[in-house]
């Protein structure tokens, strides 16, 4: 279906493929202007601020009008399409389309320092998970946790596309103190 934003009394179309992102506070309304019910997704996450950055302003883009990006020494069958500029530091995530053409791989084990998610847009193809290769398709989602080695094969018939969401742009937050372990009524004698 398609529907349409208002975001501070701007009124933005809405169809398949398109990306929105609003800061926090922005005033903003959706409806539904089809007869179909309308899919998205929706990511959350509280936004952490960086001294003498202002935040980012609102985007509202289609995939259909960013050129994808070709991953080097692919012959374009992996390439990504990123609604944000990767340079721009005011922004502490991303969501980027990534898609494989039939025969694309991810050829290394490759691990990145953050958490992400992975929602299989289109498509079919065996993606390694640590050690474990899993075939993935259209529904799928995976969480990889920091330093997940991973990879892929997508060997069709036809192309391989997924939704990826990462935190970028900060660093983990570490809080002093000490771990504690909690008693679990599990380990007690069963004579108790």
């Amino acid at each position: 279906g398609s529907g349409s934003i208002v975001i501070d009394g701007d009124e933005h179309a809405l169809s398949p493929g398109s990306y929105i992102y609003l800061p926090a506070g922005t005033l903003w309304t959706f409806r539904n202007d089809s007869d179909t019910a309308v899919r998205f997704h929706w990511i959350r996450k509280a936004y952490e601020a960086v001294d003498g950055l202002p935040r980012p302003d609102v985007i509202v883009t289609n995939e259909q009008d960013i050129a994808p990006t070709p991953m080097p020494g692919t012959d374009g069958k992996w390439a990504t399409t990123r609604f944000v500029d990767p340079t721009d530091m005011r922004h502490d995530m991303h969501v980027t389309i990534v898609t494989f053409e039939p025969g694309g791989v991810i050829p290394f084990a490759e691990t990145h320092v953050m958490e992400h998610g992975l929602y299989v847009l289109e498509g079919k193809a065996v993606y390694r998970l640590n050690q474990d290769w899993v075939e993935v398709e259209a529904g799928d989602y995976m969480w990889l946790r920091a330093f997940c080695p991973q990879a892929c094969y997508a060997g069709g018939p036809g192309r391989f596309r997924y939704l990826l969401y990462k935190d970028v742009n900060r660093h983990m937050a570490l809080r002093p103190g000490r771990v504690e372990t909690p008693v679990s009524h599990a380990l007690r004698p069963a004579a108790e």
